[in-house]
């Protein structure tokens, strides 16, 4: 009996990421193919070129290749302030650290790389602003590892997808997290546990990526994971109320007991009957006493004079003298009180 030899199952194969007709960026496909150097600007950061290839990228969505060394303990902050200073000019600090022993090569490109490829997911992001570049222009950072500009896209396109895989919502990766109170499952790793300690209904995923050391990108990977366990959401936006109304200038308190505002000294032949003021009653009621001072024998009221009538000048009413009127006023005016 023949025996046939099944063949193994084919092995699987891992499908290359297609680039869209045009790149990413138009713009940067153009520069690629005329080997240009200098830094391309969009809205989400920076592309730098040296002939045509990405010799670094810088975003303020993630953070430096200074903040990764350090965080890492490649490096410390005096040796990385002491190649800045001495090789920026030049444009060869990257060189300058492996040459001064501060740190191996194979380390630099490492770190290099890794923020590279942080910031170019940033920097190739949608964009409805319009991308300038600027020719000559080289980083003070100088060549350590250049990657082509079709690499480059590529690695973009893979962690778009990947995202999209684990949380299909975006809005996560730029708004202000907060927990939501339930627990994560299965379990929560120790590298989620550290992300999820800073979640605090304020910081966004580009804070907690820079108060960790980390690249912006694993930690866009933890906050879709927590996301879709149910343990992180966004912070509800909160619509702008209405703007408050000035609060009135205050004025002076009411007084509480008007004061009595005396007439004006009065002519030489005052009116026989003057009109009433603000302060005086119409029913007067009587007080417990006169008022001090010598009051004239009770006589008859003389008749009001008619409208429109002049009084002869040699009539005069009762109450001619002027101290008199004027008191009796004043008492008419303590007695409303």
């Amino acid at each position: 009996m023949t025996m046939v030899a099944t063949p193994p199952p084919p092995l699987p194969v891992r499908q290359r990421t297609q680039i869209p007709s045009g790149g990413l960026s138009p713009m940067l496909g153009r520069l690629a193919v005329e080997r240009a150097t200098g830094v391309l600007m969009r809205e989400g950061g920076l592309l730098h070129l040296v002939d045509g290839q990405v010799v670094y990228a810088e975003s303020p969505s993630t953070p430096g290749l200074d903040v990764l060394l350090i965080a890492h303990g490649a490096l410390d902050e005096n040796g990385w302030r002491e190649a800045v200073a001495e090789a920026a000019t030049r444009r060869r600090v990257g060189r300058f650290l492996v040459d001064s022993g501060r740190i191996s090569e194979g380390a630099l490109e490492l770190c290099h790389l890794g923020a590279l490829y942080d910031a170019a997911y940033f920097v190739l992001g949608p964009s409805s602003a319009p991308a300038r570049f600027r020719y000559g222009d080289a980083h003070w950072l100088g060549p350590v590892h250049p990657v082509p500009v079709a690499g480059v896209e590529r690695e973009t396109l893979r962690r778009r997808e990947l995202l999209q895989r684990i949380w299909p919502d975006p809005a996560i990766d730029e708004a202000p997290l907060q927990r939501t109170g339930r627990r994560a499952g299965p379990a929560v790793t120790p590298r989620q546990g550290e992300v999820l300690d800073l979640i605090d209904g304020v910081r966004t995923a580009a804070d907690i990526s820079r108060a960790l050391g980390r690249p912006a990108f694993h930690t866009l990977v933890d906050v879709r994971r927590l996301a879709g366990a149910g343990a992180v959401t966004t912070r509800p936006h909160q619509a702008p109320g209405p703007a408050p109304e000035p609060s009135p200038v205050p004025g002076p308190l009411p007084n509480p007991l008007p004061t009595p505002v005396p007439d004006p000294v009065p002519s030489p032949v005052p009116d026989a009957f003057p009109a009433p003021g603000p302060l005086a009653a119409p029913d007067p009621v009587p007080g417990p006493g006169p008022m001090p001072g010598p009051l004239p024998p009770a006589q008859a009221p003389s008749p009001a004079p008619e409208a429109g009538v002049p009084m002869p000048a040699d009539v005069l009413p009762p109450f001619a003298d002027p101290h008199i009127t004027l008191l009796k006023r004043l008492r008419d005016a303590l007695e409303a009180l």
